[in-house]
């Protein structure tokens, strides 16, 4: 399958082009999956960082289509990985529903950056969705001995089922039910930061929800930092 004139424009931004295979599939719940890959070279040719994340293509109608998904668990000396999928309606949904060993898919490799700041902050406040999991659970390995607190969007009863790799001495997890298009977890989050917040110089906020709701939160959150451009990371995952 071609990838079409984004796959072009992707190509001239340097982007590499890989082909994955899949190994394994998990269902997780009824609305979440996890599908296991060889990489295809990738993990060799460009390393791991926290919260990596590559464009799948998938074939929408015969035409290309492509989603980004953060690498789970990658391993660069058996060149493995997972991806996890919330289980919306669409190609991408449908495509890990059905996927089974020996399967391949595309992917490309551009636009994919993170560094955890140095020296750690204090405190870490997260506040992410099932479409943003994996990124966080690798953003919370990745600030080891750092205290969070975690805001978890979600919008099923299986949710509470989803792999959240909290450490109950480390890690505060406060589940939100999405009520009103995310007004509820927007509520909640404005309400308890400020007094969460202890030192404004030792905080670090990352925020990856739907896009209306991420902006209001980065909104929020802006002002209680003293270096907010270090300190805030606010990345819209999905279009409600």
């Amino acid at each position: 399958m071609g990838h079409g004139w984004e796959g072009a424009v992707l190509k001239l931004l340097r982007g590499k082009d890989f082909t994955f295979t899949v190994t394994g599939a998990e269902r997780v719940t009824e609305h979440y999956a996890r599908v296991d890959f060889t990489d295809g070279g990738l993990l060799a040719a460009a390393g791991t960082h926290p919260t990596m994340w590559v464009r799948v293509w998938f074939s929408r109608s015969g035409r290309p289509h492509q989603r980004a998904y953060t690498l789970v668990d990658p391993d660069p000396v058996a060149g493995t990985f997972s991806l996890e999928f919330a289980l919306h309606p669409g190609v991408a949904g449908d495509w890990a529903r059905s996927a089974r060993p020996g399967d391949t898919i595309d992917a490309t490799l551009q636009g994919t950056a993170f560094t955890v700041p140095d020296p750690l902050p204090a405190q870490l406040f997260v506040v992410g969705d099932a479409a943003s999991l994996p990124a966080v659970n690798s953003l919370l390995d990745a600030f080891g001995p750092t205290p969070a607190t975690l805001w978890l969007e979600t919008q099923h009863p299986s949710d509470e089922r989803l792999p959240v790799r909290v450490d109950p001495v480390r890690h505060e997890l406060r589940r939100v039910p999405r009520e009103s298009g995310g007004e509820r977890l927007v509520e909640e989050v404005r309400s308890a930061l400020p007094g969460l917040v202890k030192d404004p110089s030792g905080a670090y906020v990352w925020i990856a929800c739907d896009t209306v709701t991420t902006r209001a939160l980065a909104a929020h959150a802006r002002p209680l930092l003293t270096a907010p451009r270090r300190q805030l990371h606010a990345l819209g995952y999905w279009r409600p």
